[in-house]
């Protein structure tokens, strides 16, 4: 087990399998050293999180749907890198879209969901640049969607 795996396992995530497109696009596109991931919804164990953020959900609901996409992104990072995650050199950049009511301004904290993931489970290599975004709507009704670059070996 390697460092990343074991972190994994102390924080108890559990990582699923890797999402297949809903659409026509691809979980992942690698070009160089670079991996750009997909958004991944907010998929729970118990299901798909949906609903506004400031109507239906509050910040600490958004917060847990924004981990469960950080989790969606690490099980594509995995795929990504042949089932290593060692091989995960940096995450480079996480976008966050948060289905938000127009008067939510806490769209920034909704998405520390998942950045605060990437970071417990990476460490150094998960400090990112990010952008967090409220939006109408997203696919399926998701509540949040999160997609990532990053650098891998």
């Amino acid at each position: 087990m390697n460092e990343i795996e074991a972190r994994l396992e102390a924080l108890g995530v559990v990582l699923p399998e890797p999402a297949a497109p809903v659409a026509n696009y691809v979980p992942f596109m690698r070009t160089g050293n670079q991996v750009h991931v997909s958004g991944q919804v907010s998929f729970a164990p118990e299901g798909l999180i949906t609903g506004r953020l400031g109507a239906d959900l509050d910040l600490e609901a958004g917060q847990r749907a924004a981990r469960f996409c950080a989790i969606n992104l690490i099980a594509q990072f995995k795929a990504a890198c042949g089932g290593d995650l060692s091989r995960v050199k940096q995450v480079v950049k996480l976008g966050g879209f948060v289905n938000a009511d127009p008067a939510f301004t806490d769209v920034p904290k909704v998405i520390n969901g998942a950045s605060d993931l990437i970071g417990e489970v990476f460490g150094e290599s998960g400090r990112h640049a990010r952008s967090a975004v409220g939006v109408a709507v997203l696919p399926l009704g998701a509540a949040v969607e999160v997609d990532a670059i990053i650098e891998v070996s």
